[in-house]
């Protein structure tokens, strides 16, 4: 009788288990918030860019997937005014030394190695495609239950934005601009 408890609690514990199953959490795209600060030499410029879609997928309380598409063509510039050169520099980065938006309208990033640092704090790897390209990032995000967030650091040049690049081209003096960019993600469910 006393194995039978046993092997019913295990059995228990055992279908529990079985039956969590995955909890897709969509992102709320008009509360959640991408901003970007990409630098160079003599200073940097900051703006933002729109999440067209997303999701994260959690069994329990944990992580499991993610996915994300953002809209290219939706880059603004913030640390500049009407005037004073945002329009230029907006319509440059969605040109062809950037982002190339009239042929890349999407970025998207997939989720595909996801570890538990805490509780709430996760290292993911994913597949992030900018240009067409594809190449893993890794990044920590940390979550509760109706929000997430991460700082995320790109190296543009491995997405053929070379654009400024002392990594490829001698002579910039200060007209060299850094090869990574930050992005600052706060997403709402």
């Amino acid at each position: 009788m006393k194995n039978f408890k046993s092997i019913a609690l295990a059995l228990v514990v055992v279908l529990s288990t079985l039956s969590v199953t995955a909890q897709t959490k969509k992102v709320d795209t008009a509360k959640s918030t991408i901003n970007w600060t990409g630098k160079k030499v003599t200073g940097q410029h900051e703006g933002t860019i729109n999440i067209k879609d997303g999701a994260l997928v959690f069994k329990g309380k944990k992580l499991v997937g993610g996915t994300f598409n953002v809209d290219m063509n939706s880059i603004v510039v913030t640390d500049l005014k009407a005037g004073q050169g945002k329009e230029k520099l907006e319509g440059h980065l969605k040109a062809d030394d950037f982002f190339g938006t009239d042929k890349f309208a999407t970025a998207s990033l997939v989720f595909k190695k996801i570890a538990a640092k805490t509780s709430k704090i996760y290292t993911v790897t994913a597949d992030l495609t900018i240009k067409g390209i594809t190449k893993p990032v890794t990044f920590d995000l940390a979550t509760t239950a109706n929000s997430a967030s991460a700082n995320v650091k790109i190296d543009r040049t491995k997405y053929d934005i070379k654009y400024g690049s002392g990594s490829f081209f001698d002579s910039l003096g200060d007209k060299a601009i850094n090869d990574d960019f930050d992005l600052v993600v706060a997403l709402k469910f």
